[in-house]
């Protein structure tokens, strides 16, 4: 739950403006590849995803292929969690063969949910690369995963939360700094 008195990191022009800069660094990096395809992680992260996919395909002039990610089953806290999980279809409507993947995520924190993910996208097939975009990387690793594409790099206590908003899920954008309850 978001929380109203919550610091608003970046409102919606500045998440706008951070994604117009993801999409710079990738194709600074990747050029006119087209071998490039997004994988967006369920929720946000697909969302973040179909934004970037808009973006590159304005400055490229060509389709990017976009597929959807649900992690759920590969979490490695799954047992810990309450209630039935709510699992959701994975749709990659391209070969991975021979693609760069870029995973796309909204907030990169201990790394579990990016290692969900990578385990998720080998029972699918073998890129022939994978590098991560994620919007916000609050620090806090768990485990070695790091971000290719970052918009905004924070270090985070602890006892607070970043939390994406988007007009998709939420009917906003923002990133608001949230206390842990």
């Amino acid at each position: 739950m978001s929380q109203s008195n919550a610091p608003c990191l970046l409102d919606a022009k500045q998440m706008e403006t951070h994604l117009q800069r993801l999409c710079r660094e990738i194709t600074a990096a990747f050029g006119d590849d087209p071998s490039i395809a997004l994988l967006g992680i369920r929720t946000r992260g697909l969302h973040l995803a179909e934004r970037l996919k808009a973006m590159l395909e304005e400055v490229l002039q060509r389709d990017v292929p976009l597929g959807v990610l649900d992690i759920t089953l590969y979490r490695d806290d799954l047992s810990e969690l309450a209630g039935s999980p709510i699992v959701r279809p994975t749709e990659i409507p391209f070969s991975l063969r021979e693609r760069s993947v870029i995973l796309v995520d909204d907030v990169l924190f201990t790394g579990r949910t990016i290692r969900a993910a990578l385990d998720a996208l080998l029972d699918h097939g073998r890129p022939k690369r994978v590098w991560l975009a994620v919007l916000v990387d609050r620090g806090g690793r768990e485990v070695p995963i790091q971000g290719d594409f970052v918009g905004l790099k924070l270090d985070v206590a602890l006892t607070h939360r970043v939390a994406v908003r988007m007009k998709e899920a939420d009917g906003e954008d923002s990133v608001l700094l949230e206390t842990r309850s």
